[in-house]
């Protein structure tokens, strides 16, 4: 019987094990202990952000940032609508109103696009931009590095910034990626806006089981972050709150098993690319099977794998590919449904959304795990040849 391939999980393999014993013999396993601090500065070391602030989850860290750059009820801000519905949800947590944006073809914000509903679509009013359409302001846009790949934002940080349109980057799928080409060679996706933000769900590069992280490099915003996610006390003996905080923060259980994590991530983010490399070589020639494209300017994490499959051409289309994979114990993934689809978006803005309808039409996310042999990658693609 042959084994069954999954689409993404964890690999526990380092010293995991024994940084949770010492949290569970110490008896230091709550959102107070050295591994929340320890995995803090490890990732801050590593993206060489100025600040980290370690979060329960990803959600919860685009909650804040989104708060922290002053978005508030009735406001609206920019996003993609293929991803995740992390980002789309947490501005609506602050009662904003998302306005969805389209995909370029590393299935990221398109930036010229953007540029032109800022262009064409906004006007600005005393340094404060708003929606012709709605006369709402427009507060922030949250770029996502989809699939790891890192979003081009050269084309529209210049006009953020003279608009007043705080730039929140969503780079939950994105550790490990830098840009090395343009202004921001050498730096970490996440570490180009005001704040960026990460995430160590089970399915990431390495995982915290949950776990999320901010990243600034504004030593404020990173202190206002740690007093709104540790239920805002002004006061922690006598119990004092003078806002609204949240029970947000990280437990030291969860940082140590990331701190192990961490520590293997340069032998993941090789395996990543190893198996990348390898599903191009073993799918090349066949017709209508092409492995998405990285962008050319950022060494990406390769954290998914994205097909694109031409009916066509393939004599199959995506729902019938992935069926045919399953039937073979094989795990894949269609993308995520398009968000301004979504029952709770459908009456938001969506501007000339046009590649992000082929791009889900014709996505399959296929085995992409860091324990993911040569071998499996090979059954799998031998698996899609009909």
């Amino acid at each position: 019987m042959s084994e069954w391939i999954p689409l993404s999980v964890p690999r526990i393999k380092g010293n995991e094990w024994t940084y949770v014993k010492e949290c569970l013999d110490t008896e230091w396993v709550s959102s107070v202990g050295s591994f929340v601090d320890r995995f803090e500065n490890e990732i801050r070391r590593f993206t060489g952000a100025g600040h980290a602030v370690a979060c329960v989850n990803g959600t919860a860290a685009l909650h804040i940032a989104l708060q922290l750059a002053g978005v508030k009820a009735g406001d609206e801000v920019l996003v993609p609508t293929l991803t995740f519905i992390a980002p789309v949800n947490a501005i609506a947590y602050l009662g904003a109103h998302p306005v969805f944006m389209d995909s370029d073809r590393f299935y990221n914000l398109d930036p010229e696009k953007c540029l032109r509903f800022l262009n064409e679509e906004t006007g600005l009013r005393t340094g404060v931009s708003y929606n012709k359409r709605t006369g709402r302001r427009i507060a922030a846009i949250v770029p996502v590095h989809v699939f790891g790949n890192a979003a081009n934002l050269e084309p529209v940080v210049e006009s953020c910034r003279v608009r007043g349109i705080a730039l929140i980057e969503d780079a939950t799928e994105g550790l490990g990626t830098f840009y090395r080409e343009g202004s921001w060679a050498g730096k970490h996706v996440g570490t180009i806006g005001a704040i960026g933000c990460l995430s160590f769900n089970g399915n990431k590069i390495i995982t915290t089981g949950g776990g999320g992280m901010i990243l600034t490099d504004d030593s404020e915003t990173a202190s206002r972050a740690r007093f709104l996610t540790t239920q805002a006390k002004t006061d922690a003996v006598h119990f004092v709150h003078d806002e609204i905080g949240y029970n947000y923060r990280l437990t030291n259980l969860q940082a140590a098993l990331g701190v192990g994590q961490l520590e293997l991530l340069p032998e993941f983010l090789k395996v990543k690319k190893r198996n990348f490399d390898l599903y191009r070589c073993l799918i090349a020639g066949k017709a209508g099977l092409h492995l998405a494209d990285v962008p050319p300017y950022a060494s990406n994490n390769h954290w998914m794998y994205a097909f694109q499959i031409d009916e066509a051409l393939f004599g199959m289309n995506r729902d019938q590919v992935m069926a045919r994979l399953e039937a073979k114990k094989i795990q894949a993934r269609p993308v995520w449904q398009l968000n301004h689809l979504q029952k709770p978006y459908r009456d938001c803005q969506a501007y000339r959304i046009e590649k992000a309808v082929s791009l889900h039409r014709d996505t399959l996310n296929l085995p992409c795990s860091t324990s993911l042999t040569e071998a499996q990658v090979a059954t799998v693609a031998e698996s899609l040849r009909i």
